[in-house]
């Protein structure tokens, strides 16, 4: 019997912690469960997951779909996306079945990657490595949750990257039924049809969008830098304007910050999403002077940095939890050499 392997290739890193990764779980119990009761993927799906934080490691190894029964997610340090596929790759060595004189192999298997940040390890070999010997023999999907990652990174590994924006419960509901979609809808056409490319489902109706990294070039007006906040008490959107120039003389001399600070202005975020084209660029806080309170709510620092890569506002509750991810802590400092974080392009 000819299988279609299904592997799920999993960041577990810090930023997943909370809401995503538990989100994540939730949402591979729904998919065996919903293919379960399908029959052409009961003939024909084999699944396994792969989970990657600063090392990688196989949580659950190719099974066919009625034994398999999904694993706890732990969470690590780092996103070692290089060690990922490295696993990924060496499993499909060892467990993929290749066409033989006698009979067919395996159909291509197709891999979800679900990725919140970017690498922390030196990925390059690894996606040569894929680039040469792999990608034209699978179906490789990835998948950013929130905004934070880089698309053109992704876009050396795969012609398929989508856009998990809201990483509320119910845009992660119906994500992973689009997920369940593509792969009924495959698994019914290699049955029928014996045609092994992946059948995405549509789209429609869900907060999900193909990227295309044509978009991500960073094209910038360098005269200023605006970022997109969240109010962590009302949920309303706001936008913070730096502008560049000169320090005034009232700043610490010791301040090298390129851009200050002009105000921080609350928006309709829906009005804001459809009129922006999605293109996002990257600076490092060091650049920038000033820290405004939230327009919103008047919580006194609204640049805080959550890990899922988002800005949202702080108060003096010692315990805060950011408006777009649900992670929730204790805030820390950035430290004088700053981080790297999402902009506008002016």
């Amino acid at each position: 019997m000819r299988r279609l392997p299904i592997y799920f290739l999993v960041d577990i890193s810090e930023s997943m912690v909370g809401t995503p990764v538990g989100q994540v779980q939730e949402g591979m119990r729904t998919i065996i469960q919903e293919l379960r009761v399908d029959p052409y993927a009961l003939e024909t799906v084999y699944v396994s997951i792969i989970a990657f934080a600063g090392k990688a490691t196989i949580l659950s190894s190719l099974t066919e779909l009625y034994k398999f029964y999904p694993p706890t997610f732990p969470v690590g340090g780092g996103t070692s996306l290089g060690k990922g596929l490295e696993c990924l790759m060496n499993d499909m060595d060892q467990n993929i079945q290749k066409n033989t004189l006698e009979q067919k192999g395996d159909w291509k298997p197709i891999i979800f990657l679900f990725t919140d940040g970017n690498p922390t390890d030196e990925y390059s070999a690894a996606f040569r490595k894929w680039n040469e010997k792999y990608r034209k023999h699978c179906n490789l999907v990835a998948v950013s949750i929130g905004d934070n990652v880089d698309v053109l990174t992704l876009a050396q590994i795969t012609d398929d990257i989508l856009l998990l924006k809201e990483t509320d419960p119910e845009s992660f509901r119906k994500f992973f039924k689009w997920v369940t979609a593509s792969i009924k809808t495959t698994s019914m056409s290699v049955n029928d049809t014996d045609n092994d490319e992946i059948k995405l489902a549509p789209v429609s109706n869900i907060n999900l969008e193909k990227a295309d990294p044509r978009n991500y070039c960073e094209t910038v007006d360098e005269n200023f830098v605006v970022l997109h906040g969240r109010c962590q008490n009302t949920k309303q959107d706001y936008l913070i304007k730096y502008i560049r120039g000169k320090q005034p003389a009232f700043y610490p001399k010791n301040n090298s910050g390129e851009f200050r600070l002009v105000g921080a202005y609350p928006i309709d975020k829906h009005s804001y999403a459809s009129l922006s084209d999605g293109r996002r660029a990257r600076i490092n806080t060091a650049g920038l002077i000033g820290v405004p309170t939230c327009p919103c709510c008047g919580n006194q620092h609204a640049a805080v940095v959550c890990n899922c890569g988002n800005l949202f506002c702080v108060g003096e509750n010692i315990y805060n939890e950011c408006p777009w991810c649900g992670l929730s802590g204790t805030v820390g400092e950035a430290g004088p050499e700053g981080i790297n974080i999402s902009r506008g392009l002016g």
